[in-house]
């Protein structure tokens, strides 16, 4: 890697530390806390953003898949990971590293239970994964009794935890729906008849439930967005710092002339005389085609610059006209309080896609303790 890309991502550790603070404030003591640091932890850098969150006391990892959780287990990190999204040729590999799936329907439990039987297992941890109204993945209510059937036929698992996951937590709009999903998951609870002497933990907050829905945290709290500085509110997000910065530099200047095209497809004519500059950042980068045609925008020495035209594979183009700048000089997606979701809602997307995909090929500078 070049001492000094020209297009980076830097990950700020200590604000992922100060978020972690703030997530922590706002539940109880005892209440564990689980760190989501699926798809490279939210575009980021998995195995950075993993450390610290074991170094600052996290009780938890999930991720979305066994590979995600394998390569964190050769990345040194110990702490219990969850496997949200298990799949049935990974279920060997999940018990080698010792990861703990969500187990969310007959097929997948049956498949684990076979798996954890041919290699001699007894209580092997698993999470039982409940659909109160996301209608994603999850058993049933009514699977409770079937549940309870199987578990009861072998000492190969043992229950480590009941969980669900909310549909509109960020959305206050939508509280009598959340309610229901609250009732329906302690219903859950309230009829789960475990087989064994140990009481298996619950969990179903995400981000917005911790700070909309306090009194619902259980035994534990799952963060993934808000562990990255945003919240899907303003006011929260003003509580909390964006770990990641994406920046490049001006690769060069044109003075583009009154009717003249700028990119792809003409995808941009000028008006007037106008300044543009070119960045070596594009759609392979993560900055998909939607942030063109005027609807993204850079900053530049603090000032916004249009994004104009076609974003291309490789390159992306602005608009400079009002901005003194010279070829070299950085450009700011987002951070340095340049928000992800600002710039993503422009593009009537989200932050976690702008986040999540920003491509590997992006170099990741990690700062912080």
């Amino acid at each position: 890697m070049a001492e000094n890309p020209e297009t980076v991502l830097e990950i700020d550790l200590d604000a992922l530390a100060h978020n972690y603070a703030v997530l922590r404030s706002r539940i109880r003591p005892e209440t564990r806390l689980l760190g989501v640091v699926k798809a490279f932890a939210y575009g980021s850098e998995a195995k950075a953003i993993a450390r610290k969150l074991e170094a600052l006391g996290a009780d938890y990892l999930a991720v979305a898949y066994t590979s995600e959780g394998v390569f964190l287990r050769k990345a040194g990190i110990r702490l219990p990971i969850l496997v949200l999204h298990p799949q049935p040729d990974g279920m060997a590999e999940i018990i080698e590293t010792c990861l703990e799936p969500s187990l969310y329907s007959p097929r997948i439990f049956q498949e684990f239970l076979k798996t954890a039987q041919a290699l001699k297992q007894k209580g092997y941890p698993v999470h039982l994964k409940f659909n109160t109204g996301l209608n994603r993945l999850g058993f049933r209510a009514h699977d409770l009794d079937w549940i309870g059937s199987q578990l009861r036929a072998t000492d190969a698992l043992e229950v480590r935890s009941l969980f669900s996951h909310l549909a509109a937590s960020d959305d206050l709009d939508e509280r009598e729906f959340t309610l229901g999903q609250l009732k329906a998951f302690e219903a859950i609870v309230k009829n789960w008849e475990y087989p064994f002497e140990s009481r298996p933990f619950n969990h179903l907050l995400n981000t917005s439930g911790v700070f909309n829905y306090p009194g619902a945290q259980w035994d534990m709290v799952r963060t993934g967005i808000g562990l990255y500085g945003y919240s899907n509110d303003p006011e929260t997000d003003s509580l909390l710092k964006p770990v990641s910065r994406l920046r490049t530099r001006i690769s060069q200047i044109h003075k583009i002339k009154a009717g003249e095209w700028v990119g792809y497809n003409k995808g941009y004519q000028s008006e007037g005389l106008r300044v543009t500059a070119t960045l070596p950042i594009g759609h392979a980068d993560g900055i998909g085609r939607q942030y063109g045609q005027g609807k993204g925008r850079v900053y530049i020495q603090g000032k916004p610059a249009p994004i104009i035209g076609n974003v291309c594979m490789d390159m992306t183009m602005v608009d400079i006209s009002d901005i003194a700048c010279k070829e070299g000089d950085e450009v700011v997606f987002f951070g340095d309080g340049i928000s992800a979701e600002g710039l993503a809602s422009r593009a009537n997307t989200i932050s976690y896609e702008l986040l999540t995909g920003i491509s590997q090929r992006v170099p990741r500078i990690i700062s912080g303790t």
